[in-house]
């Protein structure tokens, strides 16, 4: 049976990343802590797909709003580093990412996509999986979904803002909208 995780202590990680530079480097969840930092952590099964890129690409395209709400996005995969770098220097009118705001990172053996219970291990990918830590480390929202739908950026960023209220947010909540 599956373990509860939101409310919890998130399951620490450090893996590497191509970062938006285009060098390689490494993102951790400490790091992030350590600097104040909101996560949100997004799980997709693999580079060079097909729905994968509408989304790397449109949470990129809105990467400055995370930033104001101070928090780092960092994309994942089962996929190597050297993968992710040639999909990020494949052109988006062929498929590719092009230029990227945030580090996709590689875990490449598997162990952060199963901590986080998104892992298909029979196919060695993760599922789609997103999920917000506060910069104390507890995981405050998560969401996993079958691989065929892409996730909504907008609903990602309007589920920050509601978890940085510290309030009670009703249903259709929408930032600037009073609390409960």
């Amino acid at each position: 049976m599956a373990e509860r995780m939101v409310g919890k202590q998130a399951p620490r990680f450090e893996m590497d990343a191509v970062m938006p530079n285009k060098e390689f480097g490494k993102v951790s969840l400490e790091e992030n802590m350590k600097n104040g930092k909101w996560t949100v952590l997004f799980f997709y099964p693999m580079d060079f797909t097909f729905v994968c890129p509408t989304e790397i690409t449109a949470m990129s395209d809105r990467y400055d709003e995370f930033e104001d709400l101070d928090a780092e996005v960092i994309g994942v995969s089962t996929d190597t580093i050297h993968t992710h770098l040639a999909w990020i220097n494949t052109d988006r009118k062929e498929n590719g990412l092009g230029e990227l705001r945030y580090p996709l990172a590689a875990d490449t053996n598997h162990s952060v996509s199963s901590e986080y219970g998104v892992l298909i291990e029979d196919e060695g990918v993760a599922l789609r999986g997103l999920y917000i830590i506060n910069p104390e480390g507890e995981l405050q929202y998560q969401v996993v979904f079958h691989n065929n739908i892409g996730r909504d950026v907008e609903e990602t960023l309007r589920v920050l803002q509601a978890l940085q209220t510290g309030g009670l947010c009703p249903a259709n909540w929408k930032p600037g909208q009073k609390t409960l």
